[in-house]
């Protein structure tokens, strides 16, 4: 059993979980990123200690059943992989708070992603994603959202109905117009860049937009879905005005 409780596996071309790793039941993190796994064994579910598990960049086309047994998930790591659903039995792991299921083959947000009372980062981009289901506005916890890269022809109206969201991204859609979104007292980022759309979306004062039209000001840049703030301290300094001039040589 490792000391910190974490086993990472990245990157090793994995065709097959190895069982041993099934038998460290105080495990809490287990990394099988960038692999070529496709299954899982039914032994995994002795891991019920598991808080992290990072499936993403394999060749999942179904998440494995074994996965939804391990009650204690906090963090679910589903990106990049073959996924055209999600199982009813995602249900069960009622301590989710992060699900990244980015880069997939999803046409229609599962539902079932309704049903995780706890959830507060949802990564969904570069999907199919035409619509989000009503049934999201009951996630009272969700703060952060990312759907950049669908197929979204209008700003999703549920999101109008979740004054808790903090970070909305609609980043590379198809939205042509944008609504006020000035009622929704919990923003504080919206992105919508890349979109064929006629105006900016409304917010209130202190909001960061980053996309068309927005304001003047440092924007925060994206990069692999997550936020970097942009501040005055670290722009590069200017050279020092009595820098020496470099010597030429005769």
């Amino acid at each position: 059993m490792p000391v910190d409780k974490m086993v990472d596996l990245s990157g090793r071309q994995l065709r097959r979980l190895p069982l041993h790793i099934c038998s460290f039941r105080e495990l809490v993190k287990l990394y099988l990123s960038d692999n070529n796994l496709n299954h899982l064994p039914p032994e995994l579910e002795q891991l019920q200690n598991l808080q992290i598990l990072a499936l993403d960049f394999n060749n999942f086309k179904a998440l494995p059943l074994v996965v939804c047994t391990l009650k204690q998930l906090c963090i679910l790591y589903l990106g990049n992989n073959k996924l055209c659903s999600l199982p009813l039995e995602l249900r069960l792991l009622q301590n989710l708070k992060t699900l990244w299921i980015e880069s997939n083959c999803l046409q229609h947000l599962p539902e079932v992603v309704c049903e995780l009372s706890l959830l507060k980062t949802l990564h969904a981009g570069s999907n199919a994603l035409r619509t989000l289901p009503a049934q999201l506005r009951g996630l009272q916890e969700l703060r952060t959202i990312w759907l950049s890269g669908n197929l979204l022809s209008e700003f999703p109206p549920v999101l109008l109905h979740m004054p808790f969201l903090e970070v909305i991204d609609v980043d590379r859609n198809a939205i042509r117009f944008f609504p006020s979104l000035a009622h929704l007292p919990g923003l504080k980022l919206v992105i919508y860049d890349h979109n064929p759309c006629r105006n900016a979306p409304k917010v209130a004062k202190g909001v960061r937009r980053v996309g068309r039209w927005s304001e003047e000001s440092p924007e925060p840049r994206k990069r692999s879905g997550a936020v970097i703030e942009i501040t005055l301290d670290e722009r590069p300094s200017p050279p020092p005005t009595d820098k020496p001039e470099p010597e030429v040589e005769s």
